[in-house]
């Protein structure tokens, strides 16, 4: 009880600073966000639902700063005693995690405090939250960034990661030049030419530790206590062209990931997209090799992560095709995704009235050639070895992920929309989940959307997912009822009609009213995992009422 009167203490208190400063002469301005996400939850032996002795479970965050010409601040707090399903163990607990104070000076800008910083791509440092994935790996340190001349950037910072209420012992320190040759080059702005150069470093120091050992007693590895991972990419705009290219290397990092294995990491990306005159074209490439880097080598989860390898795949939203994400294989693979889209024009022979938009996407993940080392004499895994050798060009045997889907946008009529989407995919869920094999699915999709008037609009979607593997086909129905600009309410149903005739049945109204949102529902979530950018996290199944609440300020 008295964590809670501190919260709402906290919460009122946002709320009037608010006021004070929009109220103020404009020397200062205050804002920052309230989230509260709140499951009453049900036992349900049927879908496996976890139990549970919380009555009442809550993810809660309050944040709020301060900003001025020349200072800003800012402070999160974060209530989580009682956490929602997915959230246990480690989540559990309350406090204030995130605190910041940055001074602003003509060209330089300090940081002292927590910080997200990313370099590049992310490739060897991105820091960031994602409170859908528990994930919030901010630096508690000092971040310097300093534009010296037109067209220059520098970064420099150091600090230690957070990892849930803890922060990581290891220190990771580094910096960052960013060249924009078109501040310099006249031509090349007269040409609408844009060429960024980037170069970027970043080391890790870990001391070693005595739970880092082989689990035979006569072999102890000598761990490297500083790790170095460098970048450098470009990145060209040429009108509707845009190309970028990048390369990061990290030094023998034996970690959980890899086994304990001295081998270096390689990552190379090469990305393309074109866009005119209602065409559009992309075209991307990823090689990654042992690129998995954590500033705690022997501590499994996402929070310690201090890179990020995107998944060049397709984040799907409807339900049944994001049924199966993957994930990001931190081992190494080849990805591959290229899209093409066209809008055909209006009162054309497939333009129709008012227009058609197609888009085709492909993507495609592959394990890459590993031919392994002779392990170390006495020990029968490769740990403390070069672990593997690998042929930049040449494929693996085995299929990681691959998507091939059509999507068709067509406006019948003045009022209603139709979207259709085909999709054919391989989902290797062994190497994504740890077993199953591989699932090859075929779904359909229907959205159509009917507007009554300029307030009243209704939405549906018709999805139906098939395949041999796994649990067997998947039927989703939704229909959305929205009256801007305040109330949404919507029912839905994901249903297994193949291994298990199961009901996810869910039903929320919402309603928004200036800064504030409100949503109340009640239903069943299936487990699974939720993706983003290719990190998952897995989430068991839920049922109950559900209650949410969101202000920005």
């Amino acid at each position: 009880m008295f964590v809670r009167k501190r919260l709402f203490l906290l919460c009122a208190l946002c709320t009037v600073l608010t006021a004070n400063g929009q109220t103020d002469d404009k020397k200062f301005i205050v804002s920052g966000n309230i989230q509260s996400d709140i499951l009453i939850p049900q036992d349900d032996e049927k879908i496996g639902t976890e139990k549970t002795s919380d009555d009442v479970q809550t993810n809660t965050y309050a944040e709020v700063s301060v900003m001025s010409q020349h200072l800003e601040a800012g402070v999160r707090v974060e209530y989580l005693e009682h956490p929602l399903p997915g959230f246990e163990k480690d989540f559990k607990g309350w406090g204030v995690p995130y605190y910041y104070i940055k001074g602003k000076l003509k060209n330089l800008e300090v940081t002292a405090g927590h910080f997200y910083e990313q370099f590049g791509s992310g490739f060897i440092l991105r820091t960031y939250e994602e409170r859908s994935l528990g994930i919030d790996n901010s630096l508690l340190g000092g971040r310097i960034l300093y534009r010296p001349v037109k067209g220059v950037q520098l970064k420099a910072l150091s600090g230690k990661q957070r990892r849930y209420w803890n922060h990581n012992h290891a220190w990771v320190s580094g910096g960052d030049v960013e060249l924009n040759l078109e501040q310099w080059i006249a031509p090349l702005q007269r040409n609408d030419t844009y060429l960024t150069f980037g170069f970027s470093f970043v080391n890790k120091h870990e001391k070693a530790s005595d739970d880092e050992i082989f689990a035979d007693a006569t072999h102890q590895l000598n761990l490297p206590e500083n790790v170095n991972a460098w970048d450098v990419r470009a990145h060209l705009t040429r009108g509707p062209l845009n190309v970028m290219a990048e390369y990061a290397q990290k030094t023998q990092d034996p970690s959980f990931d890899n086994g304990y294995i001295y081998r270096k990491g390689y990552v190379t990306m090469l990305t393309a997209s074109y866009s005119v005159n209602g065409l559009s074209l992309l075209a991307q490439a990823k090689r990654s090799d042992n690129m998995s880097y954590r500033s705690r080598r022997s501590m499994n989860g996402i929070s310690s992560m201090i890179n990020h390898l995107p998944a060049f795949t397709m984040e799907h939203t409807y339900t049944l095709a994001a049924l199966y994400p993957y994930a990001t294989h931190p081992g190494g693979e080849w990805a591959y995704q290229a899209e093409l889209g066209y809008t055909f024009k209006r009162k054309t022979v497939l333009g129709g009235k008012y227009g058609t938009s197609v888009k085709v996407n492909f993507s495609h993940v592959h394990a890459i050639d590993r031919h392994e080392h002779e392990p170390i004499a006495g020990v029968e895994s490769l740990r403390g070895s070069d672990g593997y050798g690998s042929s930049f060009w040449k494929w693996g045997n085995e299929m990681y992920y691959q998507d091939l889907n059509v999507q068709i946008e067509k406006r019948i009529t003045r009022d209603f929309k139709l979207n259709l989407m085909y999709m054919n995919q391989f989902y290797n869920k062994t190497i994504v989940e740890g077993e199953g094999g591989m699932v090859h699915s075929n779904i359909f999709v229907a959205e159509g959307k009917y507007k009554f008037n300029k307030k009243m609009t209704l939405r549906g979607e018709a999805q139906y997912l098939t395949t041999h593997g796994d649990q067997g086909d998947w039927l989703f129905g939704l229909l959305e009822l929205s009256a801007a600009p305040h109330w949404m309410i919507t029912v839905s149903d994901e249903y297994n009609c193949g291994e298990t005739g199961l009901h996810y049945y869910t039903g929320a109204v919402t309603f928004n009213t200036g800064a504030h949102r409100v949503q109340a529902g009640y239903g069943r979530t299936r487990s699974g995992y939720n993706c983003s950018g290719g990190v998952c996290r897995y989430v068991p199944a839920s049922k109950g009422f559900t209650l949410s609440y969101n202000y920005n300020f």
